[in-house]
């Protein structure tokens, strides 16, 4: 993989952690519940620090980091039909469709680690792919405790 694709994927993996942390704030703004409050916007806050990782790696490799999203990101898509719904849901729902969310995330990651990459880029996406697991069981985890 040449230095263009790597900043491609990695570009790729910033819009994915800007959706995510744009729908965990929307999450956070859905739900009444403090602790699923505080636990959504740490999980923004998590999201954020992984693309700023990610924007450091673009910058060092000499590219231009994308910041904010594209509005061809599935997730982003997902993220803005949700947004108009997510305050009518109750918590459960809530939880079910950061789930899902989520599972955006996963696959975006799967990718990205499937691709020839130079170590120590793997080794920053694969532990940031941990953290996404992680916050994928830990959502469904809630949403079954809830069901």
């Amino acid at each position: 993989m040449d230095r263009h694709d790597v900043i491609a994927t990695l570009n790729e993996l910033i819009e994915t952690c800007t959706d995510g942390e744009e729908g965990f704030r929307t999450c956070a703004e859905g739900v009444k519940n403090p602790q699923l409050k505080v636990f959504f916007e740490k999980r923004a806050e998590r999201c954020a620090l992984g693309a700023a990782q990610l924007e450091g790696k673009v910058a060092e490799l000499g590219g231009d980091p994308r910041r904010g999203g594209s509005p061809s990101a599935m997730l982003h898509r997902f993220w803005i039909n949700i947004r108009s719904t997510i305050s009518g849901m109750d918590e459960e729902a809530v939880l079910a469709e950061c789930e899902r969310g989520e599972d955006f995330a996963k696959t975006a990651y799967e990718e990205a680690l499937r691709c020839d990459l130079p170590g120590d880029v793997r080794v920053m996406i694969a532990k940031q792919y941990r953290e996404v697991r992680e916050n994928h069981d830990r959502v469904r985890d809630m949403r079954n405790a809830m069901a």
